[in-house]
């Protein structure tokens, strides 16, 4: 049986602005679309603790038995600053700026982008679709909205209507709980000074002046498409009209994911999205991550140490469990102090990890693993709550060293169902990469050569050849394997 149908999961939806029972449209199956990168430049930090949070979703989504289909687009044309300047078009700026063809800059930062999150342990989306590669489906989308009246041409290029959208009942500024009836009180006198009806429309697409390189045939003459549009056309396309769950930073609330809302339901009747989820912003060193303050990192420079920021680098695996202790609504500031504690939290969880294998069983459980386990679950049924999950993972860890050190029994059993538990959710669910995946026989052999070597050490001290039994101990010791001698005998640790 699927674990899903034993489990209840709730997820925070920024659209009623609580936690819901998650249930999917069709049982079994999820639909799932993440705004991607924009690939003009590289990958930033907080992007990557955006797409973080959504694979660590995918991975327990998969976990508990369901059948995840993951979009996650590439913007590779159309996304203005400004909807009334098409030289703000940041892929023509940064071409300009290095001497490159647009679709070269857009070749080179995505080949970066696909390299660091590999670097991360993350696992590819299902689909990876691209804007350029989906510019019909634009254009047939944004004539749909022509003809039912939400859209109109101007001077080669089309807005969105968003007076004529409110006006049919429909509520633009649902998602980020904005009124936009108040908007358009202040800005109506602005009216008539550029190309839109109104302040707010924005662009599904644009014209494209004869100097701009990316541009494609319309019904509306040259152009390209806007940045809104193409997150519809592509989430539509592969999950139907109406789908389980949206995501991507809060940053992309208003007013991107507010136009995809209008451009659903003016569409199709109804609202695309079921559940959208918003991942909050990370900081460093309690300030917000900027180029012009000159408080900026790329991710790489932080496992490189390449920067003048933290005191020495930090492996992927540091970075992601530090990401992971802040929940992802939750701002997560990191700082050289903090990556420091994660790395100290780190290593003595693994450590204890790495002692399963020789903890030896007993004929009854002291402890109750099985309550343990399902603490696990709960913790991420409750809208993906991985530092409560990591803080039960110390538990565990807890639950090990007692064991160890003889404080406490578990039958084999539950030895198999701790460590089960804890390499689910540390490398499938977390996808903490698995440094010792390829070396369980290794760690069964040589904790076979120490038992024998405790064998020769015991038969040494009945001896009362105490200086063999301390050279063998010694020995160990300088190799990192420490023995202890106990009531039950003697274990040890590596």
């Amino acid at each position: 049986m699927e674990l899903y149908k034993n489990q209840t999961l709730k997820i925070y939806n920024t659209l009623s602005g609580e936690k819901e029972t998650f249930t999917p449209i069709h049982e079994g199956t999820i639909g799932m679309y993440v705004c991607g990168p924009t690939v003009y430049s590289n990958v930033h930090l907080g992007n990557v603790r955006t797409f973080m949070s959504f694979d660590v979703i995918f991975r327990y989504l998969q976990h508990l038995g369901y059948k995840v289909r993951y979009v996650r687009n590439i913007t590779d044309a159309g996304h203005l600053t400004d909807d009334g300047d098409v030289d703000n078009d940041r892929f023509v700026k940064q071409s300009r700026l290095e001497k490159l063809e647009p679709m070269e800059i857009v070749q080179k930062y995505t080949v970066d982008f696909h390299k660091v999150l590999d670097a991360f342990n993350f696992l590819p989306p299902t689909i990876e679709p691209t804007a350029t590669g989906h510019i019909l489906e634009q254009i047939e989308l944004t004539q749909k909205l022509i003809d039912k009246g939400f859209a109109y041409e101007s001077n080669g290029s089309v807005y969105f209507d968003v007076f004529a959208y409110n006006q049919k009942g429909l509520q633009y500024g649902e998602l980020s709980n904005r009124n936009i009836e108040e908007l358009f009180a202040n800005t109506r006198d602005l009216d008539g000074q550029s190309e839109k009806k109104n302040p707010q429309d924005f662009a599904l697409w644009k014209n494209a002046s004869p100097a701009h390189i990316m541009r494609w045939n319309s019904p509306w003459g040259e152009g390209f498409p806007g940045w809104h549009l193409e997150c519809t056309a592509m989430s539509t396309k592969y999950l139907g009209e109406t789908f389980d769950i949206h995501g991507g930073g809060m940053d992309l609330k208003f007013p991107h994911h507010e136009c995809e809302v209008a451009q659903g339901k003016a569409c199709n009747g109804h609202s695309p999205v079921n559940f959208w989820m918003h991942t909050n912003m990370l900081t460093m060193n309690g300030l917000r991550m900027s180029k012009s303050t000159g408080n900026y990192i790329l991710p790489m420079e932080l496992v490189t140490g390449e920067n003048t920021f933290f005191e020495k680098p930090f492996q992927p695996n540091i970075v992601r469990f530090c990401f992971l202790q802040a929940h992802y609504r939750s701002v997560l500031d990191i700082s050289n102090d903090a990556m420091l504690a994660s790395e100290k939290g780190y290593t003595r969880l693994m450590e204890s990890y790495k002692l399963i294998p020789v903890l030896k069983a007993g004929t009854t459980s002291t402890l109750d693993i099985a309550a343990w386990k399902q603490s696990c679950y709960d913790a991420m049924n409750d809208d993906f709550n991985t530092p409560i999950l990591i803080a039960q993972l110390f538990e565990g860890a807890r639950y090990i060293n007692l064991v160890n050190d003889g404080k406490e029994s578990l039958t084999a059993d539950d030895i198999q169902l701790l460590e089960n538990t804890i390499s689910s959710f540390l490398f499938d669910v977390l996808g903490i990469s698995n440094e010792n995946s390829g070396n369980s026989n290794t760690t069964e052999k040589l904790s076979g050569v120490v038992e024998m070597l405790i064998g020769m050490r015991n038969e040494a001290r009945a001896n009362k050849n105490f200086a063999l039994s301390d050279q063998i101990r010694d020995q160990l010791l300088a190799l990192g394997i420490q023995l202890k001698d106990g009531k039950e005998g003697t274990s040890f640790t590596f």
